[in-house]
């Protein structure tokens, strides 16, 4: 599959970044970092995360993974990314940060074991460029964990996130789409979705545009 070579590596949002960064941190101890650990748990081999931002999950992955390479185009989060990725690797997982965008990952073909998408795609300009990368940097077999805040199942939600997204959403949260079907567009890229748990976050509390998540895994084929 052909990569999008005329992209940058770099897209800065200096607003974003900060609010991120803050607002990241505040949900770990609401859910989020359990999350971010049953996402990782099944992992092994060689993985490449899509969009690692400041490096949340690198705390989190098993000592079946040998190597993360994190992949993030705003500067100020690969920054702190490149934090916790030290502090991963001196406690045992060797992870490195580079930058470059989803839709032209900087890696080989056939290159990796697996890939981690976690509250990426909803951002990105072109999922369906970005998933199929993860499919071209994948070796045969390989399997793709996501975590994403989706499409609601239910109509009246549904229709929410359209008129969020055709707003101030994306504006105002980084490129946020609210109403993207990732579990379509990973199938449209030729994986076989192994499993997908639909549920809310935060479980309580005001329902949000971005309530709705999704955790899953997809394959491809051998």
């Amino acid at each position: 599959m052909a990569r999008t070579a005329d992209l940058s590596p770099d897209l800065s949002r200096p607003l974003f970044s900060r609010f991120y960064a803050r607002a990241s941190e505040r949900i770990e101890p609401a859910g989020m970092a359990d999350l971010r650990r049953e996402l990782l748990a099944p992992l092994r081999g060689r993985v490449v995360e899509v969009g690692c931002g400041n490096g949340l999950n690198f705390a989190h992955y098993p000592a079946a993974v040998t190597e993360v390479v994190g992949v993030e185009p705003e500067p100020r989060l690969r920054e702190a990314g490149r934090r916790r990725a030290q502090a991963a690797t001196e406690a045992g997982r060797p992870v490195t940060v580079v930058p470059g965008r989803a839709e032209a990952l900087p890696l080989p073909d056939a290159s990796m074991d697996a890939a981690v998408v976690c509250l990426v795609l909803c951002s990105v300009a072109d999922p369906s460029a970005a998933v199929a990368e993860v499919a071209r940097v994948l070796r045969p077999g390989g399997t793709v964990r996501f975590l994403e805040h989706t499409v609601a199942e239910e109509p009246g939600l549904r229709r929410v996130q359209r008129l969020a997204d055709a707003t101030l959403w994306p504006l105002l949260v980084g490129g946020c789409h609210t109403s993207r079907d990732q579990v379509a567009e990973v199938r449209a890229a030729g994986f076989e979705v192994t499993g997908a748990r639909r549920f809310r976050f935060p479980e309580t509390g005001l329902t949000m545009p971005a309530s709705p998540h999704v955790l899953g895994e997809a394959r491809l084929p051998a």
